[in-house]
């Protein structure tokens, strides 16, 4: 796998969505609990590779260390933890040209890791990638009070306050729709 380093906007979008797959987060029970899920997960996040049923307890692993990291209490912490993701497959970086002759930087994993630790420096470098262009605060809780979600938010306003923004947001929104109509008839 070859990560780019000036793309680190896809990287922490798959740290938020792979958190947010947790029980802890959905009240359905877990999003990504078997290798078809996990699958599903991957394809939608545009990563080809195959799953089996060992991988997934390394993805619930790297689920846990990723939400570690989105949860520091310091920017050095969070650093220290986006490191350690990247370590654990990345083997350095390298020069490549892409179809239109464009020369980019990128890091290559090793060829014989586990899925989990590619996604692990994929991650890793999302989340240093946005401590450094966009800085820490951009790790946030979920402003819905039902939820427990993280994220990272990588928009250009930065101001995002919903880990998913079409679930949690509706609902607050749907929550306070339905406050200010009981408002009028009291």
């Amino acid at each position: 796998m070859y990560v780019n380093f000036a793309d680190y906007s896809r990287g922490a979008a798959v740290a938020t969505d792979l958190v947010n797959t947790s029980p802890i987060v959905r009240a359905a029970g877990d999003a990504v609990a078997d290798p078809a899920a996990l699958g599903a997960f991957l394809a939608a996040h545009d990563i080809q590779r195959d799953t089996n049923g060992t991988e997934l307890a390394l993805m619930h692993a790297l689920r846990d260390e990723v939400r570690a990291v989105l949860e520091a209490d310091t920017e050095a912490e969070a650093v220290a933890g986006a490191n350690a993701l990247v370590e654990k497959a990345a083997r350095g970086p390298v020069l490549r040209q892409d179809e239109n002759r464009r020369w980019h930087w990128l890091v290559t994993t090793a060829p014989d890791a586990p899925l989990a630790h590619e996604l692990a420096v994929l991650i890793g470098i999302g989340l240093l990638g946005t401590l450094r262009s966009l800085g820490f605060a951009r790790f946030r809780p979920c402003a819905s009070p039902a939820c427990a979600g993280v994220f990272v938010d990588t928009s250009k306003a930065g101001r995002r306050r919903y880990c998913m923004p079409e679930v949690c947001g509706n609902r607050v929104n749907v929550a306070n729709h339905r406050a200010r109509i009981r408002q009028q008839y009291v």
